[in-house]
């Protein structure tokens, strides 16, 4: 059976639990910026990376800022909860993929599209994304959403990250 019908025949099981370990209560999720020109979110440093608020298609969670990542990458368990709560669609499937894990290692997962990836102020339609199949893999925000800012700095005495 391949991946994507796979994934799709998953999501449809009604999980009577799901783990949500990229969610935050919303009043902790999104510190954004104060003026219009300026998109400007708070990071956190957990367990030694650096994780920042980001909505997406509506639900709050917080990704690994990974400038190393091709890609938005979730888990299974993400991807099962957006399922749930009507926020991924089959439509939003798009086949599978194949990449490189930090261990060096290919690994499959199933492309999808992200409908609204929110940073702070700025809103992006149609992001790539890819479904890991681990239910405990991070949540990875990488270059498919990057690469739409001209520019990204850190301050690490504010403990900020500019997206312009």
């Amino acid at each position: 059976m391949s991946r994507k019908i796979w994934l799709a025949c998953y999501l449809m099981i009604n999980l009577t639990a799901c783990s949500r370990s990229g969610h935050r209560k919303s009043n902790e999720l999104i510190n954004g910026s104060t003026s219009a020109e300026n998109n400007t979110v708070k990071i956190e440093q957990i367990d030694g990376v650096y994780q920042i608020p980001v909505e997406i298609n509506g639900i709050p969670m917080h990704f690994v800022f990974d400038t190393g990542a091709s890609m938005i990458s979730i888990s299974e368990t993400e991807a099962v909860f957006l399922y749930k709560q009507g926020k991924l669609s089959r439509e939003d499937i798009k086949g599978s993929a194949r990449f490189f894990d930090a261990s060096g290692n290919i690994s499959e997962g199933t492309l999808i599209n992200l409908r609204e990836v929110k940073i702070g102020n700025k809103v992006l339609d149609n992001i790539q994304a890819t479904v890991v199949h681990n239910l405990g893999a991070p949540l990875l925000f990488g270059q498919s959403a990057l690469q739409k800012f001209g520019k990204v700095s850190i301050d690490y005495r504010q403990m900020i990250i500019e997206f312009e």
